[in-house]
């Protein structure tokens, strides 16, 4: 059995089979789903699915893409979310210089805001970093401490990111793009993480493995990667599983 520790079954790209995808995903083996929100309405809708569906659960977050437009009314409702039973952690959260839709500014001061929630409820982190791996460290550090519960989503750093991230005690994880034909160097980073720091996730609907590159993604993909990691790592399949599992359930405190 595997957990899917990031995806986004509320976007739009499920919307026409969308159960059709999550009864995949339990037949293929997912034992769990937490389903990020990266914006206010896709909170909302996670907590929507993870009530509806007794093996989802739901992270609270809004991305820094929406750092310039989010409204006082949207951290109020951020707020409240978190009192949701079904809400396992504050994310996706954190930095995006890759794209800069909204200003660096207000990125932190969104991202500092939000880590000030997720403090104050003990909840785990699901963080976004993309090329603002310093920016991401600092703030943690300043707002969060030298130790920190949570996990680097959707790892894309180098090896001494990698290594900061490790020393705070993060979790790193990979998603189906470590099946990519071209992902030698990522491979490579993957092999020097230690089993009980690792997690999976597909990020769904992007990312799709290799076998369907291109295409959408979905949970029950989650196999490919596990695959890999076992190849990766000298390891059986189930032993993957296992540990991987064992991971995620001690982190969001699933049962």
């Amino acid at each position: 059995m595997l957990i899917d520790t990031h995806c986004h079954l509320d976007f739009k790209d499920f919307g026409p089979d969308r159960y059709e995808v999550i009864r995949r995903a339990k037949e293929g083996g997912i034992s769990a789903i937490i389903n990020v929100g990266s914006s206010m309405e896709g909170t909302r809708r996670s907590v929507e699915l993870a009530e509806q569906n007794d093996f989802i659960y739901a992270a609270a977050g809004i991305h820094p893409h929406d750092a310039d437009s989010v409204t006082e009314e949207d951290l109020t409702s951020f707020t409240k979310s978190l009192d949701n039973k079904k809400v396992v952690a504050v994310g996706e959260i954190g930095l995006d210089y890759y794209r800069n839709l909204s200003s660096k500014e207000n990125q932190k001061k969104l991202f500092v805001r939000l880590l000030k929630e997720a403090k104050e409820r003990d909840l785990p982190l699901i963080i976004h970093n993309r090329d603002a791996h310093k920016d991401t460290l600092d703030i943690l550090k300043t707002d969060i401490g030298s130790s920190i519960k949570g996990v680097m989503h959707c790892f894309s750093g180098d090896g001494v990111f990698l290594k900061k991230c490790m020393d705070m005690g993060m979790f790193i994880s990979f998603t189906c793009n470590l099946t990519f034909k071209n992902a030698s160097r990522l491979r490579e980073l993957a092999k020097t993480v230690p089993m009980e720091r690792l997690l999976l996730e597909t990020d769904a609907p992007f990312l799709a493995p290799q076998v369907f590159r291109g295409k959408r993604n979905e949970p029950a993909y989650l196999r490919y990667l596990a695959e890999e990691v076992a190849r990766l790592k000298g390891l059986g399949l189930d032993e993957v599983a296992r540990i991987t599992t064992d991971n995620a359930k001690g982190l969001f405190g699933l049962c």
